[in-house]
Parts: C-alpha cells; sequence; structure tokens
C-alpha cells in the first residue's frame, strides 16, 4: 500500500470554486438610504454560462452612490455594488470554453440580457428591455470575487493596467461609445459639459478621433486641466453664455456631450449647435429638458442619449485605449475606504476615480 496515493486530493472540476477560500470580504448595499455594508460572504459557485472572477480592481461611480440613495427603483437589496471591474476569471461553469481560467478580463455596467428580442440579436444588448445592471440587480465588483455571465465579460488588451482600467468599464464605455453614437469624426467640433470622470475622457477620445474639443465648465478652475487633454477651447459658464461661446467657435458645435450630472447644463449649450448638431445626454438631472421648437426645426437639431453600451462597445473601447495610452487617473483604496469615499462623493463633486483594490 502507498500511503502518498492514499491521501492524494482529488482534482476538482474547474467549474468549482477553491475551497479553501469558503469565504470573501464583500461591501453590501442592504436598502435604500442606508449606509454600506462590510460583511463576509461565501463565495459563489458558477453555474452554466457563468464565470467566477477574483477581483483585482472595481471603480467607486457615481452610480453606486445613486444606489444607496435609492434612486434606482429596479435595484434588487440587499446587492454588493460596483460595475466598474477588472479581475481574472478563476472558475467556469459549465459549458463555458471562453474566456478560459486565469484570463484577465473586465466586467462592465451590463451583467446580461435576453438575448433573443431584436435588440439582442443585432448587438444592441444594452437596449433589450430584460438587461440586468450589474452592482444593482445582480451582486457586483465590491468584493473579492465576483460572479459574471461569460458572454458579457471582455478580456483586457495586453498590457492594459488593471486597476487603471476599471473606470474604462463605465466612465471609458459611456464616453467612447457616446461620442460614437453622436457621429464624432476627425475635423468634428465637440463640446464636452463637464470635467469629471466620463468628461475627462471623452475629451481624450475626440481628441485621439481627431475632432476639435471644446470643454464647458462652471468656472475657470478645470482649463489648465481640459487644455492638457486635448481641448482647444475653454468655456466657463460663471463668465459667459455657453451658447453664445460655442456659437462663435467656427459657426458652433456639431456635437455636445453633456457629461454633467445636470439637465440644465446641457439646456443651456443647445443654442451653441450648429446645424444638424447634436445634443447628447450622458449625464442628467432631476429636472426635464425643456427644448426651443423653432430653432431646433430650423436648424434641423437633434437631441439624443446614450446608456453606457454593449459588449462589442466595451471591446472596441478597450482597443481604442490601449492603442491610444488613454487611462483614466486613479487613486487605489481599500474596500474598508469605500464608505468614506462614497460619503465624500455626496458632499461634492470628485475629482479623479477611486478604485477599490484586492490583494
Amino acid at each position: 500500500m502507498q500511503a502518498a496515493q492514499d491521501s492524494e486530493v482529488p482534482e476538482l472540476p474547474e467549474y468549482l470554486p477553491n475551497p479553501l477560500e469558503p469565504a470573501m470580504r464583500a461591501a453590501v448595499a442592504t436598502g435604500a438610504n442606508l449606509p454600506l455594508a462590510l460583511d463576509t460572504l461565501d463565495v459563489p459557485q458558477p453555474a452554466a454560462g457563468e464565470v467566477l472572477v477574483k477581483v483585482t480592481a472595481c471603480g467607486v461611480c457615481f452610480s453606486d452612490l445613486n444606489l444607496l440613495r435609492g434612486h434606482y427603483p429596479f435595484a434588487r437589496y440587499p446587492v454588493v455594488p460596483g460595475h466598474e471591474i477588472t479581475g481574472v476569471v478563476t472558475a467556469v461553469g459549465e459549458g463555458v470554453t471562453f474566456p478560459e481560467v486565469g484570463t484577465l478580463v473586465g466586467a462592465q455596467f451590463l451583467y446580461d440580457s435576453c438575448g433573443h428580442c431584436d435588440y439582442c440579436v443585432r448587438g444592441d444588448q444594452i437596449l433589450c428591455p430584460r438587461k440586468r445592471i450589474t452592482g444593482i440587480v445582480t451582486d457586483g465588483g465590491y468584493a473579492e470575487y465576483a460572479l459574471l455571465k461569460a458572454d458579457f465579460v471582455t478580456p483586457l488588451p495586453d498590457g492594459l493596467d488593471p486597476v487603471a482600467a476599471a473606470p474604462l468599464m463605465c466612465a471609458g464605455i459611456t464616453a467612447f461609445n457616446g461620442l460614437r453614437q453622436g457621429g464624432a469624426r476627425a475635423g468634428s467640433r465637440v463640446a464636452v459639459v463637464g470635467l469629471g470622470g466620463v468628461g475627462a475622457l471623452a475629451v481624450r477620445y475626440a481628441a485621439a478621433m481627431g475632432a476639435r474639443v471644446a470643454v464647458v465648465g462652471r468656472s475657470r478652475r478645470g482649463e489648465d486641466q481640459a487644455k492638457s487633454l486635448g481641448a482647444e477651447l475653454f468655456v466657463a459658464t460663471d463668465e459667459s453664455d455657453p451658447a453664445e461661446a460655442l456659437k462663435s467657435w467656427d459657426g458652433g458645435a456639431d456635437l455636445v456631450l453633456n457629461a454633467a450630472p445636470s439637465t440644465a447644463a446641457a439646456a443651456a449649450t443647445l443654442g451653441g449647435l450648429a446645424p444638424d448638431g447634436t445634443l447628447l445626454l450622458l449625464g442628467y438631472g432631476s429636472e426635464p429638458l425643456t427644448l426651443p421648437t423653432q430653432p431646433m426645426i430650423l436648424n434641423r437639431l437633434h437631441v439624443a442619449a446614450s446608456p453606457s453600451g454593449s459588449p462589442h462597445d466595451l471591446r472596441d473601447t478597450l482597443a481604442f485605449s490601449a492603442a491610444h495610452g488613454i487611462l483614466p487617473d486613479v487613486t487605489p483604496i481599500t474596500l474598508d475606504q469605500a464608505p468614506a469615499v462614497l460619503d465624500a462623493m455626496a458632499d461634492g463633486p470628485a475629482h479623479g476615480r477611486s478604485v477599490i483594490t484586492f490583494a
């Protein structure tokens, strides 16, 4: 009898999580208008079509704060927030052949969709009426492990830093896809309203696309940053009317991309559009958008909005970011610091992106 053979541990199927790590640390939103709670949860097991990702980093997004504030009537509580996720696939469910265990992936706002409606079959899963949202309806990345759908995670391009890349899963895809939806191209005049996480990336993406870029902000405080990112014009709304300033910019903006959490800020720029121009909402406030119908009709103006993007949009965002070296400035934080960071975001505008990192 060979004792060594008797003591061997049989190899586990790759779709089961490591039994040596039965628990994980996580932050949980327990209900609307309740503080974020730190907790210990069981490590989930991937079912068919799912992957278990050991989280490397998860960006802290303003949407996470809105979840805690109860702004999403469709939210499921308790839920682990976070939809700007990067990490390594550590286990796969039955039937999953891609991505393989060991793949570094990113996961986005869109958790999954029905797969069979007209929007899904043409690749517009973000418009699926039955889509589910990561970190709002399903558990997200404020945890050491995240259970995700295999078809909705995206391998990271080689060389893309997973910590700095985490905000690309929301802020990045929102900015990049918004520019595409708005028709930005080389030589077009693009005005970005707001220089937060989405706005700063939009400026860099637009400049890399060959567009001319203006930034609209409340004061001159952001002017140096805007121009360092590639803007040729900065408009401070506390000094001048943004519509008039944009109209004097060679006839107006072809695209105004509103990245500010304010509907009023977007509306104030509408008169600064060139004929056939588009106002695209990425950010908005609680107030309704009022439109001046006559100038819109006479100048064939357009108003649209864009909610993040589909899996193919995230692939394009990450590929473009890697090709042009576009990554946000991030501040790594621990999971324990996440509640304080969210509290600070509630108190005033956040500058830069905080990213939860896991050892």
